[in-house]
């Protein structure tokens, strides 16, 4: 039988998807004229203009909200609180001692950089720890998966991130639907390299037949480019629903990682303590949340580390409290788990 790649939304996943410009249109389009009921007519006379001018004033809303509109600390004490809760973690499970969290997301969103600076927060320098590359195209081509290390001295914690290639649109990824359900399940074999021309299947070397708790993901987080949501089109909204459709099937809650925040935000750019005091961020997260069809209850923003050398730690307590927010929901799934495991589900009636 012939292999078929499945493709969903304006993302190819793997095969090459041809839009024609005139139907491309941005998922939040700005109209291009609008007309004012105070501008019809111009050929009034300037004195009629002026008697007819309305005497209202429009007052702009501020930039910046007070107080934040999610509580923060950020401090150093904070910090090493994070830092114990995220080395201190164990699934809340018998079968398997590691949170696996696959992240997903368009080409150059931020997945190999958000692990990077994870990691160099333990290790208290700026490190690359996952390559990351700069072009258009996905630099990461095979399952990796990085175990996050405490600080010196100390075991791997309970954090496993999964870093694939990245989602686009018109080229050949090399990623499909069905190597990302793969994965999620637990069949694909670590490095394995991804083709569109030869998915992944029972006959892939190192194809894991019988996958266990430890095998699989636990979680998924979707990598969105906060400088990029008003140039995504349509297409994408589309497939991240229906990848998230697919996901939910599985019973693996999902959240997302909004980057770039200082790329948007020009106060956050010079002090990242300014992030959940800004409506643009805030209005941002919005928008990230109707591409991702997710409530932003789910979405966090983050700071990743590109050209600094030295850490700061407003941007260390927000990274550590994404990924805080990653394992509560991994969590989740451990407890399910966990139920199952005991006996049939229980009615909650909720």
């Amino acid at each position: 039988m012939q292999n078929q790649t499945t493709r969903i939304g304006g993302f190819s996943f793997g095969i090459p998807l041809k839009v024609p410009a005139a139907s491309a249109k941005p998922a939040f389009a700005i109209a291009e004229e609008v007309i004012s009921p105070f501008t019809l007519g111009s050929n009034v006379s300037s004195t009629e203009k002026e008697k007819n001018t309305p005497s209202y004033t429009f007052t702009a809303l501020p930039p910046k909200l007070e107080p934040q509109w999610r509580e923060m600390e950020w401090t150093e004490e904070k910090k090493a609180s994070l830092m114990k809760t995220v080395s201190s973690y164990r699934p809340s499970c018998n079968e398997g001692n590691q949170a696996r969290v696959l992240l997903l997301g368009p080409v150059g969103s931020g997945k190999s950089s958000f692990i990077s600076s994870v990691q160099s927060v333990f290790n208290g320098r700026v490190t690359n720890r996952a390559m990351v590359g700069t072009s258009s195209t996905s630099f990461t081509k095979k399952l990796q998966s990085f175990n996050i290390h405490g600080q010196k001295g100390e075991d791997p914690t309970g954090l496993v991130l999964c870093d694939i290639a990245g989602l686009a649109g018109e080229e050949m990824t090399g990623l499909t639907l069905h190597d990302i359900l793969s994965v999620i399940k637990g069949h694909a074999p670590e490095g394995h390299k991804f083709s569109p021309d030869q998915p992944l299947r029972s006959e892939t070397v190192g194809y894991v037949k019988k996958p266990g708790l430890k095998d699989k993901i636990h979680c998924v987080a979707f990598v969105v480019d906060a400088s990029k949501i008003q140039t995504y089109q349509k297409g994408p909204s589309t497939t991240f629903r229906q990848l998230r459709k697919h996901i939910s099937d599985l019973d693996i809650h999902q959240v997302a990682l909004l980057t770039q925040i200082d790329h948007i935000c020009p106060e956050t750019a010079k002090d990242v303590t300014e992030v959940y005091k800004s409506r643009i961020i805030q209005d941002t997260m919005k928008k990230a949340g109707d591409l991702l069809g997710m409530s932003t209850s789910y979405i966090v923003p983050v700071k990743n580390y590109s050209s600094e050398l030295d850490l700061n730690v407003n941007n260390d307590v927000l990274l550590l409290r994404a990924v805080d927010h990653i394992l509560q929901y991994a969590d989740l799934y451990f407890q399910a788990n966990a139920l199952q495991q005991k006996g049939p589900k229980m009615d909650l009636g909720i």
